[in-house]
């Protein structure tokens, strides 16, 4: 196609030039002959070549106008010289034209056939009947599935539902927590959290562990059973030692456990850091929590833990455990205050006054015979010499 454009622009070009170059040579001859009398006979020529040139521009012109008049040419847009100037066919439509076309109409209903149906109203404005179930639309969502430590902490092991996650400030709260009520023991019977404690499900599981084999027995070896667990502290959104600005606590984590006492069935109560009760019972309680929790902070570990026993499940790494409860030997019986009572088999008052006069004035007779007894000192008797201790001096 370039070089079919290029040839063409060149052909018209030098068919323009060759054009211009003939009638400036015509010109400048007529121009000649006027100016030279000698060419008079010439000159009538030139005059027949330009009636000749009119006459032809007159019969292109005429043959113009007839093409002009015919219809089907006058219909046509004028076309551009550059129309054949790469040679192409007219571009052709891609597919047939599509003529609209007159859209037929059914043919009527028979009259031997059946009545046609009430139509029934749209789904929309049925009304369901009473005592169905919602649309799922409106059905509330799926409760999350439950973790492995919620399906095993069921209802034989602790009395503990399920509240919702709690997301605080600081990474304050929680997943999967419980709401810690009551233990079950093997028998069946119930060991009330007083007041419920709110627990990692994995945290309640290890208190309810330990109370069903640790605590169960001990009680049971003193001769009750254990009926309620002193619940001090669980969950509370703060601070270590309650400290502004400290690292967040466990118990913010709901990961921590604060108990204070046991209550036994025969109403007595064994306070863990009390000095009174045996410290072979507060060793055993030690030992048992320091195995089954990796934080277990009680007296002697900082003043504030001096009246109750921190658990906690804090993960720290190489599994590092911090058991620091320093178990205290019972407080030293102290006299009191008050003399003893006058025991009955004593005698009376009276009796015992006579007899401690009579035994006085016996004894200053006693100790004048001792001193009659006593022999004499020689009144010629002279002083030993004493030797005098001479005494260093530092200059």
């Amino acid at each position: 196609m370039n070089s079919s454009a290029e040839k063409a622009s060149r052909k018209w070009a030098n068919a323009f030039s060759s054009e211009v170059d003939t009638g400036s040579r015509e010109e400048n001859a007529s121009k000649e002959d006027l100016s030279d009398p000698n060419r008079n006979g010439n000159a009538s020529g030139v005059r027949f070549g330009r009636g000749r040139a009119a006459m032809v521009t007159a019969a292109m012109a005429l043959i113009w106008l007839g093409m002009q008049a015919d219809p089907a040419e006058a219909r046509r847009p004028p076309r551009s010289p550059w129309d054949d100037l790469f040679g192409g066919p007219p571009p052709k439509l891609r597919g047939p034209v599509h003529h609209h076309s007159v859209v037929p109409l059914p043919k009527p209903r028979p009259a031997e056939a059946p009545a046609a149906e009430p139509e029934e109203p749209p789904a929309a404005e049925k009304q369901p009947p009473a005592g169905t179930a919602k649309p799922a639309e409106q059905a509330a969502p799926a409760a999350p599935a439950q973790s492995a430590c919620r399906q095993a902490l069921t209802a034989e092991i602790a009395i503990a539902p399920s509240i919702p996650d709690i997301h605080g400030a600081g990474g304050c709260g929680g997943e999967d927590l419980v709401r810690l009520e009551a233990i079950v023991l093997p028998d069946r019977r119930q060991v009330a959290v007083k007041p419920a404690a709110i627990l990692r499900c994995k945290m309640a599981t290890a208190i309810a562990n330990w109370i069903r084999s640790d605590i169960a027995p001990l009680a049971q070896n003193l001769g009750s059973t254990i009926s309620d667990l002193d619940n001090f502290d669980s969950f509370e959104c703060r601070g270590r030692n309650r400290i502004v600005g400290a690292q967040l606590s466990e118990h913010g984590r709901a990961n921590a456990l604060d108990v204070r006492a046991f209550k036994l069935a025969n109403g007595k109560q064994i306070s863990l850091t009390d000095r009174s009760v045996p410290r072979d019972l507060r060793e055993t309680v030690l030992h048992s929590v320091c195995a089954r929790f990796s934080t277990v902070l009680g007296p002697g570990s900082d003043w504030y833990h001096e009246d109750h026993i921190h658990l906690d499940l804090m993960e720290r790494r190489n599994n590092y455990r911090i058991c620091q409860w320093n178990v205290y030997e019972p407080l030293p019986h102290v006299a009191p205050l008050l003399p003893a009572e006058r025991p009955e088999e004593a005698p009376p008052r009276e009796v015992a006054a006579k007899s401690e006069g009579k035994s006085n004035s016996a004894r200053p007779e006693a100790d004048k015979s001792d001193e009659e007894a006593e022999p004499e000192a020689p009144a010629d008797t002279k002083p030993q010499p004493t030797k005098k201790r001479r005494q260093n001096r530092r200059l």
